[in-house]
């Protein structure tokens, strides 16, 4: 049994086709209530990648069959000593030594560019939840990685709305928001709003939940956030938005985001929401997130399904989710090993 590893090139079409199908045949496998595998958004994860982001990605061949391949990340605005990682072996070649090897691949790349720590996903199976396979956890704590921060995804059934539930929240909302009103647009940024969005999205990193996870604040800044845009309608991601503005100052001072597939119209993802700690307590998270879930539904009438991802130690805001009718489908583990 022979497994060899090669870097992939950008412009090598045929191996970028061979790790797509790696992909799909994985997702399908092992997440099959998530939508299928976009080649637009997959390829451009590669050839468009997020500003600030140096993508590496390998193929593994098992015997000269495409069995595998490793992702990497690496960050170059800051956190430079920090990666993140994903290792996806195909159904039909697991437990062969395919993804030990990528592991020892992403190791030495990585050590090659100074880099002390990579952090990666894996999923496990909640109580009353659907099966999943705890391999990835396994493999991940075989590597002498450790599990660094508890997240859950929810669901929200669009199909199912509870459409009075809904207004309720919003008129409560709306009642502890004097002084503030709400901006919606899709796609890119305007350009009015660049340096306040810049401003909310650098907060994350400050503002979530992080656990152990070693990971320094981001320095955001318009660039990136025009950046950003680009890449994601490159991956034709379309992206609806709701922010608040706090009348006074003019400033954007909450912001959410929802955005659907390029290929697949069912299924949309909770990205974003962040309130800028100097203007909470009125409720604008909630007031955000209800208007933009009404935002996307006016322009994505096939939408059945929104996920969203949340730290499980994120109380604040998945008490709001879960008021808007999200309720838990798994668990996600990141998992930070020191290199």
């Amino acid at each position: 049994m022979s497994i060899t590893i090669a870097l992939l090139d950008a412009a090598d079409q045929a191996a970028i086709d061979e790790v797509y199908r790696i992909g799909a045949a994985a997702n399908e496998a092992d997440l099959p209530d998530f939508p299928p595998f976009s080649q637009r958004h997959f390829e451009a994860a590669l050839r468009h990648p997020m500003p600030g982001n140096l993508p590496l990605w390998a193929l593994a061949r098992l015997d000269g069959v495409p069995a595998g391949y490793l992702a990497l990340e690496l960050p170059q605005l800051d956190n430079i000593e920090n990666a993140t990682a994903e290792i996806v072996v195909h159904p039909a070649c697991r437990r062969r030594g395919v993804g030990r090897a990528l592991h020892e691949h992403a190791v030495r790349l990585l050590r090659e560019r100074g880099r002390k720590r990579v952090l990666a996903m894996a999923v496990s199976a909640l109580p009353g939840g659907p099966a999943r396979s705890a391999a990835g956890a396994a493999f991940a704590a075989s590597t002498g990685a450790r599990p660094a921060l508890a997240e859950v995804r929810r669901r929200l059934d669009a199909t199912r709305l509870d459409d009075e539930g809904l207004a309720a929240s919003l008129a409560e909302a709306r009642s502890r928001a004097a002084g503030y009103r709400t901006v919606r647009w899709q796609g890119h940024t305007p350009e009015e709003y660049v340096a306040d969005i810049a401003y909310l999205d650098g907060r994350l990193s400050t503002d979530a939940p992080l656990g152990d996870v070693q990971w320094e604040p981001e320095r955001v800044d318009a660039d990136r956030i025009r950046g950003a845009d680009r890449a994601l309608a490159a991956r034709g991601r379309r992206r609806y938005h709701t922010a608040v503005r706090h009348e006074a100052s003019g400033r954007l001072v909450a912001w959410t985001l929802l955005d659907v597939g390029a290929t697949v119209d069912w299924h949309a993802f909770q990205q974003i929401t962040i309130v800028d700690p100097e203007h909470r307590g009125h409720r604008l998270g909630l007031l955000a997130k209800v208007e933009n879930l009404r935002h996307l539904l006016a322009h994505e009438p096939a939408v059945r399904v929104i996920d969203t991802f949340n730290a499980a130690e994120n109380g604040h805001m998945v008490r709001i989710n879960e008021q808007l009718g999200f309720r838990p489908v798994d668990g996600w583990t990141d998992w930070q090993l020191t290199i």
